[in-house]
């Protein structure tokens, strides 16, 4: 199984087509978004051509491949436009044998953990900066974010495939990779 893993475009209509581009060149099985797609908060600058209104139809246009997760900046008027889920606060993910904790960041995240078991993965987004750590017996990864990279990282997307999970930029270029 192939999982492409993104978080955090927050209205970007530039950044969410670089990520269907990619998208397209990666071919996976399922795309997971990890919250905060349309708003992009207070506290964050505007992203390169904010407009969540183009982004609407972009997503929806992928609405069948797609598993989301609520960000601290989607609210029930998001999900009036989206034509799929994006208000559960987390999801659990199978994939070749993997247990994956999807969330967006802003209630779990390493410092405060979801019941893990042992070899389960937590996935999160809201930090906008790529992460990769093992905390006990389990992993935590976050793919950074697609729009608004902080912390000196480029807009960017976490893939799984074959066991192992690997952080790329939207201009496709690997930076890391971990194996299950």
């Amino acid at each position: 199984m192939k999982i492409l893993i993104a978080s955090d475009i927050h209205g970007s209509a530039y950044y969410c087509r670089k990520l269907l581009e990619a998208w397209d060149r990666e071919n996976p099985d399922k795309t997971v978004l990890l919250g905060d797609l349309l708003y992009h908060g207070p506290r964050n600058e505007l992203p390169k051509e904010y407009d969540p209104k183009q982004v609407i139809p972009l997503l929806n246009d992928r609405r069948d491949s797609l598993l989301c997760v609520r960000g601290n900046c989607d609210t029930e008027v998001d999900q009036m436009v989206l034509q799929f889920p994006i208000l559960a606060d987390y999801a659990w993910i199978a994939a070749d044998g993997c247990s994956l904790f999807a969330t967006h960041g802003h209630v779990y995240h390493p410092d405060h953990l979801p019941p893990l078991r042992e070899g389960e993965i937590l996935l999160y987004g809201h930090t906008h900066v790529p992460a990769w750590e093992n905390r006990g017996g389990f992993r935590c990864f976050n793919p950074g974010s697609v729009s608004i990279p902080k912390g000196g990282s480029q807009p960017g997307y976490l893939l799984y495939e074959d066991g192992a999970f690997t952080w790329k930029t939207l201009e496709e270029e690997a930076f890391h990779t971990e194996n299950y």
